[in-house]
């Protein structure tokens, strides 16, 4: 059964939110604030199990972040304890992806799609960059996150739906530089149908994204975190933080103060061994 009340306190919100857009925004909003994103088990060798007990052992009991399987099994539990008519989705990633040619990218990402009286709404607490909040499926639907990006949804007549969003490349975790981007443009961020998913789907997006040599997940260490008014990121030794007009950013080149940055920035909590086992430093000696 899931423990409703452990995910709350570690989400940081005190009640249960009401079953109406309203709350649906406020829980994805919490579960942002207070789960990382992140990579670390991918490149440490120990797989990425996204049953349900394992999810809630990992991101909840050990306090530790995940990627998109990981964040979206979490809080879709969540919604279905909590009451809310949901289902996954899976969606192709865009940024830095020419939408109009070349390669179609595989369906490695997962979100919700909430039914309510409003009627359907997506919410995705689990994407490695800047989020976008709750928003109706609906053409033209619009909304901003708090670093400031914006985000609209619109229908595509090749790939069902698509999430674009404007704003800094600081929120994307390294993803979608180019001209839109130093514009202020829009870039497309995912595209997606509401076609049944099934856990097999779910397992062989897992697998593709934790496995596929020469990805993100499998050549970089990523980690990130909704601040309330912005965005932390660091990516293998590269750290970016931008809160408001305030940013900050620089490169790690000891392995104490990547382990302190982890702890302190994203609340991570690796041993020294752990850090050793992501290869971003020269062993001393």
């Amino acid at each position: 059964m899931f423990d409703l009340d452990a995910y709350l306190a570690r989400i940081d919100l005190p009640a249960r939110p009401t079953l109406d857009a309203a709350g649906l925004s406020r829980l994805q909003r919490a579960h942002r604030l207070a789960i990382p994103f992140e990579n670390l088990d991918v490149i440490l060798g120990r797989g990425i199990a996204i049953d349900g007990a394992s999810v809630f052992a990992k991101l909840v009991t050990a306090r530790r972040g995940g990627y998109c399987f990981e964040h979206n099994r979490l809080f879709g539990d969540a919604l279905g304890a909590i009451g809310f008519d949901h289902r996954p989705l899976l969606a192709r990633v865009w940024l830095g992806i020419d939408l109009g040619h070349g390669t179609v990218p595989p369906l490695t990402h997962t979100f919700s799609l909430v039914e309510s009286d409003e009627g359907p709404w997506i919410a995705d607490p689990g994407f490695g960059g800047t989020y976008a909040p709750a928003m109706p499926l609906a053409d033209g639907a619009e909304a901003t996150a708090p670093d400031g990006a914006r985000f609209r949804l619109s229908r595509h007549d090749r790939h069902g739906w698509l999430l674009e969003r404007s704003g800094t490349v600081a929120g994307t975790d390294g993803r979608g530089g180019g001209e839109a981007n130093a514009t202020g443009g829009w870039q497309p961020q995912y595209s997606f149908t509401t076609a049944t998913v099934f856990d097999a789907d779910l397992a062989l997006g897992n697998w593709w994204s934790s496995t596929a040599p020469g990805t993100r997940f499998t050549t970089l260490r990523l980690a990130s975190i909704v601040l309330p008014h912005g965005f932390a990121t660091l990516t293998d030794d590269r750290y970016r933080r931008i809160a408001g007009e305030d940013k900050a950013e620089g490169t790690i080149t000891d392995p104490r103060v990547y382990r302190m940055r982890l702890g302190m920035m994203f609340g991570i909590a690796l041993t020294a061994q752990e850090v050793a086992g992501l290869r971003l430093f020269p062993a001393a000696g």
